[in-house]
């Protein structure tokens, strides 16, 4: 980590993103000088500029960007943003500039990191092995790809001996990092834009996981094939750890866990779905391997909130329930629907659901049109670019998918007419649902909900 004690001054190119804010509140409680760009001001850059980070919203090389020097000055981007002035004024100026994966592969190297991958699950599994790292007071700081309802971050400090981190595969970021300890919670087909085909991105999964030191631990949900070894986790089936014996009791389940020499009995957990069982699963076999006692474990599984837009849910005096997330692949959508459909089987769902990239909606279109289908009524929202141009996408349109939904109760519409549309619909529970603006919903729903 030694080129990053060089500088006192880091700015991010693209600071608003989840990876990007996590690693700028990272530099900020170091003690650093940390400023930034993003285009859109939103609840998370307001946080940051409550916490003294200085952020613009307008791509222009003010005072602010003339007067760093490139002598002590670090600037960080997310390969998100492929175009912009200020970019291109530091790379003209010849700073030293970094990838947002670089850098954190750069942390990690000092510490024994603990890497999450994996297509679904990462966010949820790497937030709780934050928690139960906090709640058996290791030395820690996590970098994390969602907010976490316990500490209302995505960022946490509590020591350096380990690195929590998320590791993202999409630009195949996660090739940069060091981990001692590692988790692969899935391989399905994701971001083919970079990978191609389902084939590469297992690839892709493989050079991760042969990061590991032989010496360390690499954990991977069995069934998959990694090509080197490791231990395996699973729910309902054996594996070198597993869970079972799960049990619902109204918004509770319990289970069993095993290890490879033992059984701990009776294991309280809050967070929907047998998927969300399994992320519990290797984290509980992570924090066993750190020699975390199942006492603490126990406590610390119990009093897990979960993550921000990950099945958060509301119920309502009228009865009404509200549940946002952030799945935008067909695998997740699934699991949150299924978890909707076993907990309140009756109940009229009415689903919201923006569409995440113009190339995962046509790449994925019919698995987004099955996954749908199964709500009771659905309002498809046009779909959200993030980096992509919709010319680059001739006949990819929330029209196009729509007509492959079976629904008879079904329409398409903008973000901003969503909310009044949501006002006219009868239901027992909404969800929204997608990785884009959607959450600016979030809100006005919320409100109206409570007020009914």
């Amino acid at each position: 980590m030694k080129i990053l004690e060089t500088y006192h001054t880091f700015y991010f190119v693209g600071i608003g993103g989840i990876g990007m804010s996590a690693l700028a509140r990272y530099f900020n409680a170091s003690g650093k000088k940390v400023l930034g760009y993003d285009k859109t001001n939103t609840k998370l850059t307001q946080e940051l500029m409550n916490e003294g980070i200085d952020i613009v919203f307008e791509d222009l090389t003010d005072e602010r960007i003339t007067s760093l020097q490139k002598e002590n000055t670090l600037v960080i981007y997310t390969p998100a943003i492929k175009v912009l002035g200020i970019l291109d004024y530091f790379n003209k100026h010849q700073f030293e500039v970094l990838k947002r994966a670089k850098v954190l592969g750069l942390i990690t190297e000092n510490t024994d990191c603990i890497a999450v991958a994996g297509t679904h699950g990462k966010t949820t599994t790497s937030t709780l092995v934050s928690h139960l790292c906090k709640e058996a007071n290791l030395p820690f700081s996590c970098f994390l790809g969602g907010i976490s309802e316990n500490f209302k971050s995505n960022f946490l400090y509590n020591g350096s001996t380990y690195s929590v981190v998320e590791a993202d595969e999409y630009d195949r970021s996660f090739l940069n990092l060091s981990p001692d300890w590692a988790v692969v919670t899935s391989t399905d087909a994701d971001h083919l834009d970079i990978y191609g085909d389902k084939n590469h991105i297992e690839e892709g999964f493989r050079q991760f996981a042969s990061l590991v030191p032989d010496s360390k631990q690499l954990f991977i949900r069995k069934g998959i094939e990694i090509g080197r070894d490791h231990r395996t986790y699973a729910v309902n089936e054996k594996a070198d750890y597993y869970s079972d014996n799960l049990r619902m009791d109204y918004d509770k389940i319990y289970f069993d866990f095993h290890t490879p020499t033992e059984t701990v009995k009776d294991f309280i957990w809050e967070i929907p779905g047998i998927h969300n069982v399994e992320n519990a699963t290797v984290a509980l076999a992570i924090l066993h391997n750190l020699g975390v006692d199942f006492e603490t474990l126990k406590k610390a599984i119990a009093n897990f909130k979960g993550i921000k837009r990950r099945y958060t849910k509301h119920i309502y005096q009228s009865g009404k329930i509200y549940i946002d997330d952030y799945a935008h692949h067909p695998t997740e959508i699934n699991a949150v629907m299924g978890s909707i459909r076993t907990f309140y089987p009756d109940k009229k769902l009415l689903v919201v659901f923006q569409p995440h990239l113009f190339s995962r909606t046509r790449d994925f279109a019919d698995g987004f049109a099955e996954s749908l289908s199964k709500a009771d009524e659905l309002i498809l929202l046009d779909i959200y670019p993030a980096r992509e141009l919709q010319e680059n996408f001739e006949g990819i349109t929330s029209s196009w998918l729509l007509d492959k939904v079976t629904l008879d109760k079904k329409e398409v519409s903008t973000l901003s007419d969503a909310f009044e549309k949501i006002k006219e619909k009868e239901f027992d529970i909404l969800l929204t649902v997608g990785a884009g603006n959607i959450d600016t919903l979030y809100d006005p729903i919320h409100k109206w909900l409570n007020e009914m």
